[in-house]
């Protein structure tokens, strides 16, 4: 299981639950959740974890964030690797198997995708979508461009474990065993 530093601080109605690893520090606000239930969450040193910020290890694809990096609120990052002095704005979304490189900026509501990989030193302008390996950038109107490289990145089977066309109701079937209060899913 994890380890939280004595001179990290968790605000009392933030919640960390599960093999979650909190550096020297850091701090987590008020309404933030880090769960390490499914996989394990590691922040470095210098972490700022914003107000209402979800963060998420799964078993394939731990959560990890270096040192010195800001997820700001509403952020929601999901089997993620973040490198160090990253600035995640408010509403940022990175999925499964994506990473971050140093010192890279994902401005407000922007989103990497699933297995993709952004640079060091890059920048995601406000909305935008990063996607592929290495990471090209879309603007939301440009979704048949973005389609040609996100539908090879397996977002069903990297989130869910399941091919492309799954039906909703087995997805979620799968899900709600996933996470069931007594482990047993």
């Amino acid at each position: 299981m994890g380890d939280i530093d004595p001179s990290a601080w968790i605000a009392p109605s933030a919640v960390v639950s599960g093999d979650v690893t909190i550096g020297t520090g850091s701090r987590v606000l008020h309404g933030a959740v880090l769960t390490g239930d499914t996989g394990p969450v590691l922040l470095g040193a210098d972490v700022l974890v914003m107000e209402n910020a979800v963060l998420r290890g799964r078993p394939e694809h731990p959560l990890r964030i270096g040192d010195a990096v800001l997820v700001g609120p509403h952020a929601h990052l999901n089997g993620t690797t973040v490198e160090d002095e990253v600035f995640l704005a408010t509403g940022v979304c990175a999925f499964a198997g994506s990473h971050i490189g140093a010192r890279s900026e994902l401005r407000i509501n922007s989103v990497l995708h699933v297995n993709s990989s952004l640079p060091r030193d890059s920048v995601v302008p406000i909305g935008w979508i990063a996607a592929g390996d290495p990471a090209q950038l879309f603007s939301p109107d440009r979704h048949e461009e973005l389609w040609a490289v996100q539908e090879g990145l397996d977002f069903p089977g990297t989130m869910y474990g399941v091919p492309r066309g799954t039906s909703m109701r087995e997805i979620m079937r799968r899900q709600s065993a996933r996470y069931r209060p007594d482990g047993a899913g």
